[in-house]
């Protein structure tokens, strides 16, 4: 048991960061929108009918399609752009070990690496696609959410509902988008200039605390 959590005491610590997190999310948003509906004379929800509520689905998956874009564009972008003296970035100036072709004959290599052919082909972009989808899997449930929501509060107000069509175009649903998606890549554009010029001991994300500013890489 100290084994596995030491090996794997980083993705421990976040989980356990996300339950925490989400429990708190949960709490707090339960008594926002039942205040929300008290006000413009709608009754209380559960906390079971708030986990399928509009606002619950809505506010999580908004910020979790911000988090796998950013994540996704970076890890696909590293392929091609640099960084000079940023440790997230490859060299400027020669390949990389990430840069090479797979051998199929190395020593407890992946499967699709020894079985080759589609299988090889997917794996090589597994990283970068899987991000993809789980983004789009978010973009649309933070619609669908948002949607819900919307339609609620309009029914509160004896206003018309609108249509998933009228819903794309409105204002609400992409301003929620954008206000994420443009604080993750100022999030990703901050840790790569800073880790030019500075340094945490210790961390896989910094170069050593000796480097040079002018040195790419960790």
């Amino acid at each position: 048991m100290k084994k596995f959590i030491k090996h794997n005491s980083l993705s421990i610590v976040f989980i356990i960061l996300f339950v925490i997190a989400i429990a708190g999310q949960v709490f707090f948003g339960l008594k926002e929108y039942n205040k929300a509906l008290k006000e413009e004379g709608g009754t209380e929800v559960s906390l079971s009918e708030y986990f399928t509520s509009g606002h619950f689905v809505e506010s999580t998956f908004e910020n979790w399609e911000s988090e796998f874009l950013q994540m996704g564009l970076f890890v696909w972008l590293t392929i091609f752009l640099r960084q000079k003296g940023s440790s997230e970035s490859k060299s400027c100036d020669h390949p990389e070990e990430v840069d090479r072709e797979p051998d199929p004959n190395k020593k407890d290599a992946p499967w699709p690496v020894k079985k080759g052919g589609i299988f090889l082909a997917v794996y090589k972009h597994s990283l970068t696609l899987s991000l993809l989808v789980l983004f789009l899997l978010s973009f649309v449930l933070h619609f669908c959410g948002s949607l819900a929501d919307e339609n609620i509060h309009n029914k509160l107000k004896g206003e018309k509902t609108i249509s998933h069509v009228e819903y794309l175009s409105s204002s609400r649903f992409w301003f929620e988008s954008f206000q994420n998606w443009q604080s993750e890549f100022l999030s990703v554009f901050a840790i790569i200039v800073l880790s030019i010029y500075l340094r945490e001991k210790g961390s896989s994300q910094s170069k050593p605390v000796d480097a040079p500013h002018s040195e790419t890489g960790e």
